[in-house]
């Protein structure tokens, strides 16, 4: 089972930007395909941004798209989300996700193996 820590979430106006982080131990990385979600107060979690194990193909929830980059290096363990362009409705804890397919283009949370802890996003208008 891979153990996955996300870092790099914060506070930040309306149009700005941020990188998340979510570095990976345990079973080899590489093999995963990964997932980004997040869950705002009162909602349920949603689809972010999936990337597949070798990085080759991306996916994205429409409400981010052209916003959201998923990008991955497997060298480093560790796959990324940069945000542009943030808007107050992005505001959630984002989780990262680990799925044993490794060309899978699930958005399904149930779907996803290993999750980590979350990173609070706080987007002020």
């Amino acid at each position: 089972q891979v153990q996955l820590v996300e870092s790099g979430g914060g506070l930040v106006q309306a149009g700005g930007s941020l990188r998340l982080s979510c570095a990976a131990s345990g079973r080899a990385f590489c093999t995963y395909a990964m997932g980004w979600f997040r869950q705002a107060p009162g909602k349920e979690r949603e689809f972010v941004a999936g990337i597949t194990w070798g990085g080759g193909t991306t996916y994205y929830a429409e409400s981010v798209k052209g916003r959201f980059t998923i990008y991955r290096d497997n060298a480093k363990n560790t796959v990324y989300l940069q945000m542009v362009s943030l808007k107050p409705e992005d505001t959630a804890v984002y989780y990262c996700a680990a799925h044993r397919r490794q060309h899978t283009t699930s958005r399904a949370a149930l779907d996803y193996d290993a999750w980590g802890q979350g990173t609070q996003v706080t987007v002020s208008s």
